[in-house]
């Protein structure tokens, strides 16, 4: 999309409360899968939308949770909030939606085929859990793992200590992957995940084609590698989320969660596009995908009949 002065009159977020927060048509794809209150007891009095822009604020700013502002609920019903969705993979499940829809958009098909994968080392602080120093970037903390499509959109993320070298820990990236997306079998990836030892850790699941870009001995200064900018690119639209500057949580779910959440909000503002004359107009989501990823059964067509986000959309428990 071009940079013209409608595209920046609607990308622009001062009329907002804090840039953080969600316009009401970003509202409007988040707000059908959040799940609904629990039958019995009191009624839910908490505003969910006001629970998701204090995730998303937190996130964008890096900031602690007892820094955030009044303007959001206590800090406790925040993070109560925050940890039962990551125990129920909520962020996965908005992410995966959110990145097929948004490869509609692009004209390609919702499942990928090919994806890059490539490791990010980042420091980890006094807050405990797994941890481990990575020799090469000569850091000590944890290393993200990450698979994206070939447009860099975030597929899947797996963290663990930075000790573990990069061919060491792709397998368990592309085995968990696997499910999710049951087409993509070809990654690209740098010279860290060569050898024949990733090929035998593979080995009897699924056929996968790694293929390595590798730098030319004959490159002198920087140098553009194909395919492989596309995920550098990605790590760089996920530090724009300073919760993710240091890896500053104990547990490794959590850290996958905030990981989840930076690429939930680099890519919702993907779902609408201008049209000449100026309007701003929803693209529309594919029942069938939906469906599939609350069952967790992906190998349908994801062409099917399009009928608005709203009436799509829907709670886990509804389906």
């Amino acid at each position: 999309m071009s940079w013209t002065a409608i595209a920046r009159r609607e990308h622009n977020r001062d009329v907002l409360r804090f840039p953080s927060d969600l316009k009401d048509r970003e509202w409007a794809l988040i707000k059908p899968l959040i799940p609904p209150a629990r039958r019995g007891g009191r009624r839910r009095t908490t505003n969910m939308r006001s629970v998701a822009e204090a995730i998303l604020y937190i996130a964008s700013s890096g900031c602690q949770w007892r820094i955030l502002p009044g303007d959001f609920p206590p800090v406790s019903t925040v993070r109560g909030y925050f940890y039962a969705w990551r125990a129920i993979g909520l962020w996965q499940s908005i992410n995966q939606l959110l990145v097929m829809a948004a490869r509609e958009i692009e004209g390609r098909e919702a499942q990928p085929t090919a994806g890059i994968i490539d490791s990010q080392s980042v420091k980890a602080t006094q807050s405990g859990g797994i941890s481990g120093y990575d020799a090469g970037k000569k850091i000590k903390g944890r290393k993200r793992q990450i698979v994206t499509d070939t447009l860099g959109f975030l597929i899947f993320v797996f963290i663990h200590a930075a000790d573990i070298q990069d061919r060491d820990g792709a397998p368990h990236v592309l085995k968990a992957i696997r499910r999710r997306f049951p087409w993509l079998r070809h990654i690209f990836a740098d010279g860290g995940y060569a050898g024949a030892k990733l090929r035998r850790a593979m080995s009897g699941h699924g056929d996968w084609t790694i293929e390595i870009v590798k730098r030319s001995d004959h490159a002198k200064g920087f140098v553009v590698l194909p395919k492989r900018w596309v995920v550098e690119r990605t790590f760089a639209w996920l530090g724009r989320c300073r919760r993710l500057a240091k890896d500053w949580e104990k547990s490794i779910e959590s850290a996958t969660a905030w990981a989840q959440i930076a690429s939930i909000v680099s890519v919702r503002r993907t779902h609408f596009r201008v049209s000449r004359d100026g309007i701003y107009r929803p693209r529309f989501i594919s029942s069938a995908m939906m469906r599939s990823i609350i069952s967790g059964s992906h190998c349908v067509s994801m062409r099917n009949s399009r009928i608005p986000p709203s009436h799509v959309l829907m709670s886990a428990s509804r389906l």
